[in-house]
């Protein structure tokens, strides 16, 4: 079997490996030093065009001029910060962002509770340590670490989530652009073109508040959830075209009506009212975001597939719908219950059958 293949899931690197191809050799445009695509290239990729009679498709719908400063702010000594609800695409344009400028996402640090200070600098292979003493073969480099020899870019996924003193390791790294290993007796100085990129979570607010220092360090880009029915729509679709490919998922993509439908419960529970502000409603304890959205007509495709005819059923949807919004609170299935009846119900016979399916399996 075709390596590739058998990966579950590709870097962007390698699944847009034919776009950035094109991109490089169409790019007339100067580069900056260490990137492999000029600013607008860059630009390019993320948002869509085309390049020597190749569709580039687009990454990140929304505000194209947030993607030119993110851009902008990694052609600086300054690292970059988005800040974003779940489900705005973060990681995801920060994943992009470094396959188009070095083609490499692969350097990731994945902020939890438990990353320590460790992880953003240096560690060491304690059995060779113990042997031989400090050396080079027994240290063991972290992302930011390889992204500063390489003069490339460190992913730092959540950073919220870690402890302030894991944070602030961060501060002397984008000050001095060094790291100094005392053991060795030398420093390790960035080489040009390295930069960090991290993401945050509003929701994490007041997990581990970043200090005021770090926040210096960064320029912060809040990334907005999408404006519109019709653009989060098409953000949806998209994406499940795309993971339903890589998964080989063997059913039929959902249509049109579906997929605006899901879009259209998830922003109005997530708002609190419907989309006409005409009523008020319970919003569930729970994250309702695009990227649920896309998570749970995966499912549904993947429920079709194994058990179905192939084609999403109402029963598929409202299953999936269920468990997004419905956690372990009993207030979730109460807001629940009162969404199906005060306004799904009332939608006519469009919705009738969902309606149907969601109530029977919220009892």
């Amino acid at each position: 079997m075709d390596q590739k293949q058998n990966v579950l899931r590709l870097p962007a690197e390698r699944l847009y490996a034919k776009e950035l191809e094109a991109l490089k050799e169409a790019d007339q445009d100067p580069k900056p030093a260490g990137w492999q695509l000029s600013p607008r290239s860059v630009l390019t990729f993320i948002t869509g065009g085309q390049a020597g009679g190749v569709n580039i498709t687009p990454k990140y719908i929304g505000h194209t001029r947030l993607v030119e400063i993110a851009v902008a702010t990694l052609l600086t000594d300054r690292a970059l910060l988005l800040i974003g609800e779940p489900g705005t695409a973060k990681s995801w344009l920060s994943e992009n962002l470094t396959a188009a400028i070095h083609g490499d996402s692969s350097k990731v640090i994945q902020g939890t509770a438990g990353t320590s200070e460790e992880h953003v600098r240096y560690s060491w292979n304690y059995a060779m340590l113990l042997a031989h003493g400090p050396s080079d073969e027994a240290l063991i480099k972290s992302p930011i670490y390889r992204a500063m020899e390489g003069g490339g870019i460190a992913r730092f996924e959540e950073i919220s989530r870690c402890a302030s003193e894991v944070q602030d390791a961060l501060i002397s790294i984008l000050s001095e652009k060094t790291i100094s290993i005392p053991e060795l007796g030398r420093e390790v100085s960035a080489a040009r073109g390295f930069s960090i990129i991290a993401t945050a979570n509003t929701r994490d607010r007041g997990v581990n508040e970043m200090s005021a220092a770090l926040k210096r360090r960064f320029n912060i880009l809040v990334l907005p959830s999408p404006a519109g029915l019709e653009t989060e729509v098409e953000i949806v679709r998209k994406r499940v075209g795309e993971i339903a490919a890589n998964y080989e998922l063997q059913a039929a993509l959902p249509e049109e009506e579906a997929v605006r439908k899901i879009v259209t419960i998830f922003r109005e529970l997530r708002a609190g009212a419907t989309l006409d502000s005409k009523e008020k409603l319970k919003s569930p304890s729970g994250v309702i975001s695009t990227a649920e959205a896309i998570s749970l007509l995966t499912n549904s495709m993947a429920l079709a597939a194994s058990f179905g005819n192939g084609q999403i059923q109402e029963e598929d949807l409202a299953a999936a719908l269920q468990g997004a919004i419905v956690k372990d609170e009993e207030k979730d299935r109460i807001a629940w219950k009162e969404y199906l009846e005060n306004v799904m119900k009332k939608r006519g016979s469009e919705w009738r059958s969902l309606y149907n399916a969601c109530r029977e399996m919220n009892d």
